[in-house]
């Protein structure tokens, strides 16, 4: 998921240096929104294996 966040974060950045900004604005807006849900997930991943007694692998 974070693979794809920073795709469409390249994207906004190549549709801005081209002038797109509709464009660049809807990338940019989806590259957050799946940044925060990456976030939000690995927290709650490291809180469930907090809890189970595991260490998150290295």
């Amino acid at each position: 998921m974070l693979q794809w966040a920073l795709i469409f974060l390249v994207i906004a950045i190549i549709a801005g240096i081209f002038g797109f900004t509709g464009i660049a604005g809807t990338a940019s807006s989806i590259a957050q929104i799946l940044f925060f849900i990456f976030l939000v997930l690995l927290i709650l991943s490291l809180i469930i294996n907090a809890f189970r007694g595991r260490k998150p692998p290295m």
